[in-house]
């Protein structure tokens, strides 16, 4: 290999590393460094794109996207093949949302195509005008009207003026700012019927707040810690249902197990617990069960009991 060509290398390596650091980088930057015009510079960025390494292109500059902070190896940032991209899109799609496996894939493809394309992958086709119309929203940070969502609070069918910020990892749900409460809320996007753009620019930027997820998937500000004894059946179905509950789980013997971990609320935890009375016991606290002692209580009076 010529000095020439070994050059050319190191220019390239240079800058995959300085693009892959996280921040933007505009061509008379680069150029300097490399002390290259930044013609010569666009020629290098170009060569990488066609080489099959995402390199975004924005107002502030060039950049390699990343998720998590880190890139582990080059090839995460390489395209797949259009045959192979079509027997993982099918693999995924065979996979239950809930999966935590899916959930670890999927955030992969986030560091190997923008959010459009992972989109096309993991979202049903007639699901994609309402996910992508949610993505551009949160990328020109602009206010939407979600069409007919069905709320499961009140029973509600209605159209909502609200400012969407992030997409949960398989876009099943959206966070959301509503103005209208003036709270941070997650909308399931399979409720919602169509997604208009306005031309209004998010008017509460300081408030877009994501809040921590339980493994029951219900998020909340808070985190309430609790104990559950659990036989085998309850493990067995707990797990199955929330992969993610399985390190809070200590076995004691084959028949036993307990779960010692945190929940957002009391909502989602409990209904498992119910479908499950005989099968668990709660330990602890005191509060969560007075909230099941309510529900059953309500259940009863509802009922005729």
């Amino acid at each position: 290999m010529s000095s020439t060509e070994i050059n050319k290398v190191e220019r390239l390596l240079k800058l995959l590393i300085w693009l892959s650091s996280g921040r933007w980088y505009r061509l008379q930057e680069l150029g300097e460094r490399l002390k290259l015009s930044e013609r010569s510079v666009y020629r290098y960025i170009a060569a990488m794109r066609s080489a099959g390494l995402i390199v975004e292109i924005g107002d502030s500059g060039y950049r390699i996207p990343k998720i998590g902070g880190r890139i582990k190896e080059l090839s995460d940032l390489l395209h797949f093949s259009e045959e192979e991209a079509m027997i993982l899109k099918e693999a995924i799609h065979a996979v239950d949302d809930n999966n935590e496996l899916k959930a670890n894939l999927i955030r992969k493809l986030y560091s190997l195509y923008d959010f459009d394309r992972v989109a096309d992958t993991v979202v049903h086709p007639d699901r994609l005008p309402v996910i992508h119309n949610l993505l551009k929203a949160i990328r020109e940070k602009r206010q939407v009207v979600i069409r007919d969502y069905h709320s499961s609070h009140g029973n509600l069918i209605r159209d909502r003026l609200v400012e969407p910020f992030d997409l949960t990892v398989n876009y099943s749900c959206v966070w959301v700012f509503d103005p209208e409460s003036r709270k941070n809320k997650v909308f399931r996007t399979s409720r919602i019927r169509s997604v208009d753009l306005t031309d209004n620019l998010w008017q509460f930027t300081e408030q877009h707040e994501i809040e921590p997820c339980d493994v029951f998937r219900v998020y909340g500000k808070q985190k309430f810690p609790v104990k559950l004894r659990l036989s085998l059946t309850a493990y067995n179905l707990l797990i199955e249902e929330f992969p993610l509950s399985g390190s809070f789980i200590r076995k004691v013997n084959d028949q036993e197990y307990l779960y010692d971990g945190w929940v957002t609320s009391w909502d989602g935890i409990g209904r498992f617990v119910m479908g499950l009375s005989g099968e668990v016991e709660v330990i602890s606290p005191k509060a969560f069960k007075t909230f099941l002692l309510g529900k059953a209580e309500g259940f009863i009076n509802k009922n005729g009991g």
